[in-house]
């Protein structure tokens, strides 16, 4: 019934628990679960996930711009040699955050615009963190609005009607939405009414922004119904609509088969 397009269930935050967190999830309906890469250090991690939930964990590979510092060019060759060896559902998560350090603005854009170069050869979706950091983002995609393969989310969307406006002019984004949506004075509700549900991925980004009544503990991807519901809630449909819905365009988006694990073959 529901897919988690963005989890990072293989950190050590679930390490005491983590066949118990894949059973709450599958008792719940959450049939795949997306796995964004943040640097090289977590790259077995993702892996050796994605082989123990095989057709069911999905990896991504990716730079997450808090992992861009003084070598992030040795970093992004790392990512680079990763992405070209195998088969991925996406490239991510990559983007830019002001939020936490302003120090490598112009690094996190050029590795932005060199993941986004690297998914249009590949052919493959890309999933954008933006954390304060809409304009500058969009300054980097507008470099690339020509080319007909641009495609992805922005994850855990948090912009208002303007900014949801412009990645729609994109043509061929989606919105992730995630546990914020349940925050009673997020105002993210309101911006999410004016979406189309077609527009909408659902994601916990566990282990971080858990949803009401769990806010501030844990995330996991057993609270997915609970983003559903507010959901639902705001378009007045049921969860299982919503379900239906986010998941046919989850597998649209990142082309989801029983095959995306396996590696690529020359």
């Amino acid at each position: 019934m529901f897919i988690d397009t963005h989890t990072h269930l293989y950190l050590k935050d679930f390490r005491e628990d983590r066949e118990q967190v894949f059973e709450r999830a599958m008792q719940e309906g959450v049939g795949h679960f997306l796995l964004p890469n943040i640097d090289q250090k977590h790259i077995q991690d993702v892996y050796d996930l994605e082989a123990s939930y095989p057709g069911k964990c999905h990896a991504m590979m990716g730079l997450h711009p808090c992992s861009v510092g003084e070598d992030w060019e040795a970093e992004l060759e790392v990512i680079r040699k990763e992405l070209f060896s195998r088969t991925f559902i996406a490239v991510g998560e990559i983007g830019m955050d002001l939020y936490w350090d302003q120090s490598f603005v112009k690094e996190q854009a050029l590795a932005f615009s060199k993941q986004i170069e690297w998914a249009l050869d590949l052919d493959l979706p890309i999933v954008i963190h933006a954390r304060d950091s809409f304009s500058e983002i969009f300054e980097v995609l507008d470099q690339f609005q020509d080319q007909e393969k641009l495609r992805g989310v922005f994850h855990c969307f948090t912009g208002g009607v303007e900014e949801m406006e412009k990645i729609r002019s994109y043509k061929n984004f989606y919105f992730g939405i995630g546990g914020v949506v349940t925050f009673k004075n997020s105002g993210l509700d309101q911006v999410v009414k004016q979406m189309d549900l077609r527009e909408i991925l659902l994601e916990t980004d566990a282990p971080y922004l858990s949803p009401v009544p769990h806010r501030g503990k844990r995330n996991e991807s057993s609270y997915i119904p609970l983003v559903a519901d507010k959901i639902s809630d705001l378009f007045e449909i049921t969860p299982e609509e919503v379900g239906r819905i986010t998941s046919e365009n989850a597998m649209s988006c990142f082309k989801i088969t029983d095959q995306s694990t396996e590696r690529a073959t020359e």
